[in-house]
């Protein structure tokens, strides 16, 4: 008579529970990881604007006459540089930072200025455009890119 000592294993049906409760998790899992993504990209996009917006007081005071820069990449170009390169050059879809990219433009004067800062992709990396000027107060934009007051 033999004995089969040492067969143990996990059955098919063992397997398939297993996979089965993998796959719950997952399901549950992977909405709250991607909407968590994507509040973080929003986070980081009012950080931004907001370095951005202390950037260009400092650039404005160090010039004289006082006037606004006229890109992102004066204030990263400098010497030392007022905002990061990163952040300096992600002005398209495919320079974003984190998700988004900014839009700059100094205003009808040298006194003024817009920045806005808008997902790369809608509804991935962000569903919100923010929006600052020379007044430092972070707003957000409708869908046709203009500030909501």
């Amino acid at each position: 008579m033999r004995r089969h000592i040492g067969n143990s294993g996990f059955t098919l049906v063992e397997i398939m529970i297993v996979v089965a409760i993998i796959i719950l998790l997952a399901a549950i899992a992977i909405p709250n990881l991607l909407r968590a993504r994507h509040n973080a990209g929003e986070s980081a996009a009012i950080a931004a604007l907001r370095t951005i917006s202390s950037a260009c007081e400092s650039f404005r005071a160090a010039q004289t006459p006082p006037a606004y820069p006229a890109t992102l990449a004066i204030m990263s170009a400098a010497v030392p540089p007022y905002i990061d390169a990163s952040l300096g050059n992600a002005v398209n879809v495919a320079t974003a930072k984190q998700g988004y990219f900014y839009g700059y433009a100094q205003g009808a004067t040298v006194n003024q200025y817009t920045c806005t800062a808008t997902p790369a992709t809608i509804g991935v990396t962000g569903t919100r455009i923010f929006f600052v000027n020379e007044s430092g107060v972070i707003r957000l934009n409708n869908a046709a890119g203009l500030p909501i007051e």
